[in-house]
């Protein structure tokens, strides 16, 4: 066994809290939480909530994970969710180049739900 430390957080919400939400309306709100990028990409979907909220929960999952670090100056704007080609989602935080997060993000027509795991 090696010597690397897991630090993991998870976080679930409803959907419902982002519905009927537009960049144009709730423009204070989004500017809060979300990039540019990362609006984008959840107003291209469908149903643009439930992206909104698994993205929403990628960034509360990765803060409680950094806070197991001892790491409690990051924000929810500062996390940036994106995908890669294939689709799999992950995390930047420019401000700490040197913390790699993985992240699981999942939804229902309820609920999302995300894991962030970090390992040292």
């Amino acid at each position: 066994m090696n010597n690397d430390n897991i630090y993991i957080g998870t976080d679930i919400e409803e959907i419902d809290r982002f519905k009927g939400k537009t960049p144009e309306k709730d423009k204070h709100f989004f500017n809060h939480i979300f990039t540019e990028k990362e609006l984008e990409y959840c107003f291209s979907k469908g149903i643009p909530s439930q992206h909104l909220c698994a993205r929403f929960c990628a960034k509360e999952a990765t803060i409680k994970a950094l806070y197991s670090l001892n790491i409690s100056n990051v924000y929810l704007k500062d996390i940036e969710v994106l995908n890669k080609e294939n689709g799999v989602p992950y995390i930047v935080i420019e401000k700490l180049p040197n913390i790699e997060v993985k992240i699981s993000l999942s939804h229902s027509k309820k609920y999302a739900v995300a894991t962030a795991i970090i390992i040292k």
